[in-house]
């Protein structure tokens, strides 16, 4: 049996590293949201052309994804994790100083470049140096805790950063903490030579994928805008498709593809990418909808929005820890399925609330349930989708996952867009008050958001159960249920 890495000085420290690159990633997807209305008085953004501010970092994160973890098992984890963070601070700091709506728009695509390069590099680099069972599982409980953590961190230390020192503030943090984390890469993660020469590298694979992610993700974050059926978005999203059918057949063909098909062929992972799709188009409504109604209805400033979501913030992170040892004694099956159904009731509850609501009576509980579920749902669609992965396909794997939760944040909140606007907008012709008309809205996309985490519990039948290690240190890994 092999000692436990996790145990030793270098292990903790290296986790500790890879966690903070995973939070620097996750808290910038949802910081910004609560600074929105004060960047639109400063730098005088237009309704249609501020949500290019949340949506333009989900654009070239989603976009780029797949190039940026293959480009780590080619071209050298250490090599593509620098590189990210060094775009990541360079661009908030430009975006912190920007003086107009372009250069901010601007620097939030380059954060999302930075990002899709950061965060399957630094997931693979967890999943290869940790060995799979309980150091593993340890690890990704770990990791999943702080994607939940972040993310609602994100609202929390937004609010506190705008009603401090001003909106310029929740770009300014990532220059400094990205310094830290440079520090910490030097000191701990170990440079690799490069597996393939640039020359080599399916260059058509790569335009082919980043450009179908690129308009698919375009294409399902206007459509709330300009409508489903307009002739612009069914173009886009045929055009998206096209691409990525052309790229698939670019994959069967070429000597070196860039993301071999074959990856698919690990029992489970296919499902396990699905699962967090359709768990994470559900999962987003949480934020996005509810810190609408907080503000627009309830009437909270953004730091009382903020603090509503501190006992979610450490729920996920308790939730999260204890379902790492969850999954070494049950396996990630069941471990998903019941989050997933445990996070549904709370989004079910959600989609209850009230136009007079109060937060101790309408909010927090089934804020705390869902939070409950949301924690075994990270850990074991992550343990899940690395489960049997060979080293040399672990970026590749660490961004099919994380692609996943993009494509499925954008295509539920591009769905659950419409049917609130649609609801809400219906009500206001006939002359209901606006605070029962956004409401009612809200409600629907809580409720739909709900149908959503409730289906993918289904999809995490299908995926691999991985058990963890058993006495003699060995995974165990059941195969998946038959069709």
């Amino acid at each position: 049996m092999q000692p436990s890495f996790l145990a030793t000085r270098r292990g903790k420290l290296l986790l500790a590293l890879l966690a903070s690159v995973a939070f620097l990633d996750f808290v910038d997807a949802s910081i910004t949201n609560i600074a929105l209305p004060s960047i639109r008085r400063d730098l005088h953004f237009s309704v249609e052309s501020l949500q290019w501010i949340p949506s333009g970092y989900l654009l070239t994160y989603g976009g780029f994804m797949l190039l940026g973890g293959r480009a780590a098992d080619l071209l050298g984890r250490r090599r593509v994790l620098v590189s990210g963070v060094v775009v990541i601070g360079l661009s908030s700091l430009v975006g912190g100083l920007a003086g107009s709506s372009g250069v901010l728009v601007g620097a939030r695509l380059a954060q999302g470049l930075g990002a899709a390069m950061t965060l399957p590099a630094a997931l693979s680099i967890l999943t290869t140096n940790f060995k799979e069972g309980r150091d593993r599982n340890t690890a990704l409980g770990i990791w999943g805790a702080i994607g939940g953590l972040a993310s609602a961190a994100g609202v929390l230390l937004g609010g506190l950063l705008v009603e401090g020192p001003g909106w310029r503030w929740v770009m300014f943090v990532n220059p400094l903490a990205c310094v830290l984390v440079l520090v910490g890469i030097f000191r701990l993660v170990s440079g690799e030579r490069p597996r393939s020469r640039l020359e080599n590298v399916d260059v058509t694979g790569a335009l082919l994928a980043t450009g179908g992610m690129l308009l698919l993700v375009y294409a399902l974050v206007k459509a709330p805008t300009v409508g489903w059926g307009t002739g612009r978005t069914i173009g886009e999203l045929a055009g998206a498709l096209a691409l990525l059918a052309a790229f698939v057949v670019n994959e069967l063909r070429v000597k070196n593809p860039l993301a071999p098909l074959s990856i698919f062929r690990i029992n489970g992972l296919g499902f396990a990418d699905a699962t967090q799709l359709i768990a994470f188009a559900g999962f987003l409504a949480l934020f996005f909808f509810l810190t609408l109604y907080m503000q627009n209805v309830l009437g909270y400033s953004p730091i009382q929005t903020g603090l509503a979501y501190l006992p979610l913030t450490f729920a996920v992170g308790i939730a999260a820890t204890v379902s790492s040892q969850l999954v070494t004694r049950f396996g990630t099956r069941p471990v998903i399925v019941t989050g997933a159904l445990i996070a549904a009731a709370g989004l079910y509850w959600l989609s209850r609330i009230p136009v007079n609501g109060s937060y101790v009576s309408d909010l927090l509980g089934p804020m705390l349930v869902l939070s409950v579920g949301a924690g075994p749902v990270f850990v074991g669609v992550t343990t899940a989708a690395n489960a049997g992965v060979p080293a040399d396909k672990a970026g590749l794997a660490a961004a099919l996952l994380n692609a996943s939760q993009q494509l499925g944040g954008a295509l539920g909140l591009a769905i659950l867009s419409a049917l609130a606007t649609g609801r809400t907008n219906h009500l206001l012709a006939t002359h209901a008050a606006p605070a029962h008309a956004l409401t009612s809205g809200f409600r629907l996309a809580l409720l739909v958001g709900s149908i959503f985490v409730f289906a993918s519990a289904f999809i995490a039948l299908r995926a691999t159960n991985t058990r963890g290690e058993a006495e003699q240190g060995e995974l165990q890994v059941e195969p998946a249920p038959a069709a």
